[in-house]
């Protein structure tokens, strides 16, 4: 048995109260004997990248995310899929991060909810992957047709998804007490 981790989960959307976050908020619900969650869903706050600031002077929100993703056991990253790919916010967080270590040899959960979404899962696994981020099968999960799976509650209403969200959660934690 592994001490409650410190979870660090992205939000991709840049919707409030979207789907990504009520899984997210799922999640930390159905983990929270095991997993304390600090939920970023401010993509859209962060500067543009600028490689020329990345390393020597970058953004003062920009040191925050990053020490926050530093500091985490385990980074949950929860996205929908913008025109085949992953949002623009996502992406954008994620490159700042690049020229540093951060992300490094840290356990991550990756979920990408979206209408379909088999594009951008697949483009933020590799990019993870790049980042050298741990993952694996069990801590990656494709949500496809989100939308008719939470209900008017903002409850994931839907059994499959729901059992889905369990075996990932299992997972995720067997990875976070693992890996730390």
């Amino acid at each position: 048995m592994c001490a409650i981790k410190q979870i660090f989960a992205i939000i991709g959307s840049a919707s409030s109260g979207s789907s990504n976050e009520i899984l997210v908020n799922h999640l930390a619900r159905l983990a929270n004997d095991k997993l304390s969650f600090t939920i970023f869903n401010q993509l859209k706050s962060l500067p543009h990248f600028d490689p020329g600031l990345s390393i020597n002077n970058p953004p003062a929100e920009i040191i925050a995310f990053r020490q926050q993703v530093e500091q985490a056991d385990g980074i949950l990253i929860c996205t929908p899929e913008y025109v085949f790919s992953i949002p623009s916010g996502l992406k954008n967080a994620i490159e700042w991060c690049i020229s540093t270590t951060v992300f490094s040899g840290k356990p991550c959960g990756l979920i990408t909810a979206s209408a379909n979404g088999q594009k951008g899962h697949e483009e933020l696994q590799l990019i993870m992957k790049t980042a050298m981020a741990v993952f694996n099968a069990d801590t990656t999960l494709l949500i496809g047709g989100i939308k008719g799976k939470v209900n008017e509650e903002g409850k994931v209403a839907d059994k499959p998804t729901l059992d889905a969200l369990t075996r990932f959660s299992n997972a995720f934690i067997a990875l976070v007490c693992q890996e730390a």
